[in-house]
């Protein structure tokens, strides 16, 4: 059986990431990391002006730490972020990288190991760049995004800047928990508290509410009134139809994926909805 260590780096990163898939890793999770060990291939090759290495080359300490400085100062970039082409690596991206490292040595079987950087807040947005981030969320779709979702995500972020909340806090929302008439200025209750919503914030949860009102309407009976729902059928499991969306409350991890799946694409980086939470 081939030692996939000395495979061809580029061919022993597609075996990991279709290894990842079957073991049921999630979608977005297998994408990222396919998307930073190419990242750390193509930095190495063209660093060192070589035409290809081997899984095991690739991993060599020296050449990670490379690696990590050059993305940390952000050389390795693609794209644009909210601060600039030139801006440092979020910390939650270099955690990424980390343990994506981590977690192809372990599939070749290597006794390689990067230490993790220290999870916290470092990621939050200065106020500006949180304004920025929610503009660009609510007008933004990139190419073949689901409008629907993409709306959703602009709403629970607007949410979180506004009321200082988490996802799995704000997840628990109904309807009637908002009030968009409210006057002077209208409140959304979370937790038997009541935060005053902002223009912006008000506009993008009514973009939600008409979307919503849309998907709802295929349903048969009351609607349960969740505020968040999926927005498209689930998928047949052993034989059995999904549940319509409306008739469910949409789960923690879906808004929390479809925010970073949102982000990555719109901004290059993937923050997590925490980062919007005013700092404290």
């Amino acid at each position: 059986m081939p030692n996939p260590c000395t495979a061809d780096a580029l061919t022993a990163i597609h075996a990991f990431v279709k290894a990842q898939q079957n073991a049921g890793y999630a979608l977005d999770t297998v994408r990222l990391r396919g998307t930073l060990l190419t990242e750390y291939l193509e930095h190495v090759l063209h660093e060192e002006k070589v035409p290809s290495l081997t899984a095991e080359e690739l991993l060599q300490p020296e050449r990670a730490a490379s690696w990590l400085d050059a993305a940390g100062a952000g050389a390795t970039r693609r794209r644009n972020t909210l601060t600039g082409p030139a801006a440092a690596a979020a910390h939650d991206s270099q955690r990424a990288r980390v343990q994506t490292y981590n977690a192809f040595a372990g599939h070749l079987g290597l006794s390689l190991t990067l230490p993790y950087p220290a999870s916290g807040h470092g990621d939050r947005l200065e106020p500006e760049q949180a304004h920025t981030l929610l503009r660009t969320l609510a007008v933004k779709r990139p190419t073949g995004a689901n409008a629907a979702t993409a709306i959703r995500t602009a709403a629970v972020a607007a949410l979180v800047a506004a009321t200082g909340r988490t996802v799995p806090q704000l997840h628990r929302l109904n309807v009637s928990d908002v009030d968009l008439e409210r006057r002077p200025v209208p409140v959304v209750t979370v937790d038997d508290s009541e935060h005053l919503l902002d223009k912006h914030t008000v506009q993008t949860l009514r973009r939600w509410l008409d979307v919503r009102a849309g998907i709802t309407q295929a349903l048969e009976g009351s609607d349960p009134g969740f505020l968040w729902i999926p927005t498209k059928p689930g998928r047949e499991r052993a034989g059995v139809q999904p549940p319509k969306p409306g008739l469910t409350r949409a789960a923690v991890r879906t808004l929390h994926s479809a925010h970073r799946n949102l982000v990555l694409q719109v901004v290059g980086v993937p923050l997590r909805p925490y980062a919007l939470l005013p700092r404290s």
